[in-house]
């Protein structure tokens, strides 16, 4: 059972070393010749004409222009990190050498300005008919890719590296990777979109300086020239639009994810694949003996806005919320459904393990609950987290709606702790909220993984209507009942300063950066 990801994944012991050319020498003042380093990785176009598709009712076009990096004879790694929110974010690449060993390469100053990507890793040039350049601009550049493949038949078959890069303004530490043999698409929809009419162009796509020489790819296999058209088809829009991960559409078209949760696209199924619930158990509980323990812990709420309801004119402060596992296990609750018919409650008991990954204990931790509610349509565990307005003085203001929760390993944190699960599977709602007719339900979330809820539904956000102006903040509280039991309870809360103003129907919210962090 793959509960924990226990592959070891500790960033190694090792010297702080910089990026360059090593010269040696033979001891005698003569230099001796020096092999030209093998390239780390080669860069391939799918192909060398594209036709990129204006969506319905958009002004721009996004250039998915077919352009891979693949990984050559070891994986592409990389681990970034930062001790806290106000410390700089440490970059390094993991290279392999002799026998296996691997040594980390402090990356240079710039190529790492975030938790999304390599920055300014491409640079693009579009050329139209008459030879006149209408975009330049670099590129960013995340070696996650949720459409990563092998590329050749003799390479692994499967990657241990992550679908995504972080976007969560408090992630603390993140994995990129590429497994060897596989590639990642240089080009897609992060880059956003371009302001050109419709017509035959030229794309000159060209990785920078910097990164060719980390890479070792020489400046004679840099270079991709590729033909584009661009053309206005709706049937083509909607068809690319559908063929995007839905987070992809939840960011880029705007559109609502799954229900509230910040969702990430997968089947559905009854739950996570490759981890079945059990049988129910025959006790109440079976005491779990001393050993790893998940530990949950809430960032600070972020993406903080005002909105008023449209039915009942209502002001709201809406915000997203993540709760995430910074311990030594996952956590992982099964559900099983009550006996009776037509029951819509399910009894929850969360499951232990030890340090190799199998299960030793479990005990009750609440319920399940079905919400037939549009929107839902799942099973809620109700018993994870709460989120409450507070005045200045940290008294109650107003308490969401929001009691009930399905996990979901959407936001990755900190993949850089000791078995933190780089490649989850329950990514969102369908992997792991069940259907009305589930007999059983297990809902995780793995080590270094957070759920992210969106509150901006009316009910969940927080109705400000009848609220002065003035100071407040925004409290997360994980495991607010203590019926999950962790290793340390005393970080389960967090607090967001928020300011309000304005006037009713049109207030404002002011938001102080946290430890540094805007957002």
């Amino acid at each position: 059972m793959d509960v924990g990801h226990r592959q070891l994944r500790r960033l190694p012991a090792f010297a702080v070393l910089t990026v360059g050319a090593l010269v040696l020498g033979t001891g005698a003042g003569t230099a001796a010749p020096v092999a030209a380093p093998e390239a780390q990785a080669q860069f391939i176009a799918a192909t060398t004409s594209v036709t990129a598709e204006r969506w319905a009712g958009e002004e721009g076009v996004y250039l998915d222009l077919g352009t891979h990096l693949v990984a050559g004879k070891d994986p592409l790694e990389f681990r970034v990190k930062r001790s806290a929110y106000s410390k700089p974010i440490d970059a390094f690449q993991l290279v392999r050498g002799a026998g296996g060993k691997q040594r980390a390469v402090l990356l240079p100053a710039g190529m790492v300005k975030d938790f999304t990507g390599l920055a300014d890793f491409t640079h693009l040039k579009l050329i139209d008919s008459a030879g006149r350049t209408v975009v330049e601009r670099d590129e960013n550049f995340c070696p996650n890719d949720w459409g990563s493949t092998r590329t050749r038949v003799d390479a692994p078959d499967s990657t241990p590296y992550p679908t995504e890069c972080a976007w969560n303004p408090f992630v603390l530490g993140g994995v990129w990777g590429i497994q060897a043999g596989w590639s990642a698409a240089t080009s897609n929809w992060w880059s956003g979109p371009v302001n050109v009419a419709d017509g035959s162009y030229t794309a000159e796509v060209s990785i920078n300086p910097q990164y060719r020489k980390l890479l070792n790819i020489p400046d004679s296999a840099a270079t991709l020239t590729l033909s584009v058209t661009v053309q206005s088809d709706d049937e083509g829009g909607r068809r690319a639009a559908e063929q995007l991960p839905s987070d992809s559409k939840q960011r880029v078209l705007g559109a609502p994810g799954d229900d509230e949760h910040v969702a990430h696209g997968e089947a559905v199924s009854d739950s996570a694949p490759g981890l079945k619930p059990g049988a129910r158990p025959a006790v109440r509980a079976k005491a779990a003996p001393q050993g790893p323990r998940p530990d949950l812990r809430s960032l600070p709420a972020w993406q903080i806005g005002v909105e008023q309801d449209e039915e009942t004119g209502h002001d709201q402060v809406t915000f997203n919320a993540t709760v995430w596992n910074g311990g030594t296990s996952p956590l992982v609750v099964d559900g099983f459904r009550r006996t009776g018919s037509g029951s819509d409650l399910m009894d929850a008991y969360q499951y232990f393990y030890d340090a190799n990954g199998t299960q030793v204990g479990y005990a009750q931790a609440g319920t399940m609950e079905w919400d037939a509610r549009p929107g839902h349509d799942h099973w809620h565990f109700t018993d994870f987290a709460q989120y409450r307005l507070l005045n200045a003085d940290k008294t109650i203001a107003v308490r969401s709606g929001k009691e009930a929760f399905c996990l979901a390993n959407t936001d990755a944190v900190d993949l850089t702790l000791p078995y933190a699960k780089w490649r989850p599977t329950n990514t969102d709602l369908g992997t792991s909220c069940g259907r009305q007719t589930s007999v059983a339900v297990r809902q995780v979330l793995d080590i270094g993984s957070g759920d992210t809820y969106a509150q901006y539904l009316p009910g969940q956000s927080f109705d400000i209507t009848d609220l002065p102006n003035g100071t407040y903040y925004i409290e997360v509280a994980a495991n607010p009942d203590q019926r999950l039991q962790e290793s340390n309870l005393n970080n389960n809360n967090s607090y967001r300063k928020i300011i309000l103003g304005g006037t009713p129907g049109a207030r404002t919210v002011t938001v102080p950066p946290h430890e540094g962090i805007e957002g």
